[in-house]
């Protein structure tokens, strides 16, 4: 039987993109409980350690607290009878992912409609009667003028 390839710690991280010392803090917070290491003590990554890398990837990209994501870990870990408790905080996730897409998708607009006012031809005579009236609305309320 064909001895599959292993990882070093610096070809994962090289692959995903990430310093070697954040794979070490993931490795202190309990999310790579599935990495072994070599008779020289070296951590080895399989390709099926990899697989569970991108996930946690995935959830920390998209904000996933390292708590839940060692969580997550933990069920994986104990095996199949977890399945029920990983969809739930999989969807418990993903419900926060798509508020904060729709949040995001909002601010958004705002930014466009700014630079659309930046682009204008008209932008610094905009941008003058905008601060005129913000200094007066501070004159009127006796208020320190931080504009200039």
């Amino acid at each position: 039987m064909k001895k599959m390839k292993t990882f070093s710690i610096g070809e994962v991280a090289a692959h995903f993109g990430l310093p070697i010392s954040t794979l070490h803090y993931y490795d202190r917070q309990g999310l790579l409980p599935f990495v072994s290491k070599n008779t020289s003590g070296q951590r080895e990554f399989t390709a099926a350690d990899l697989n569970l890398i991108q996930t946690i990837c995935c959830l920390k990209g998209t904000e996933m607290p390292i708590k839940e994501i060692r969580q997550y870990i933990d069920y994986v870990m104990a095996g199949p009878a977890t399945i029920a408790e990983r969809q739930q905080l999989l969807r418990h996730h993903k419900e926060r992912v798509l508020a904060k897409q729709q949040q995001i998708e909002h601010d958004l607009v705002e930014i466009d409609k700014k630079i659309a006012k930046y682009d204008s031809p008209a932008a610094p005579q905009m941008i003058t009667r905008e601060l005129q009236f913000a200094a007066h609305e501070k004159e009127q309320h006796h208020l320190a003028n931080p504009y200039h």
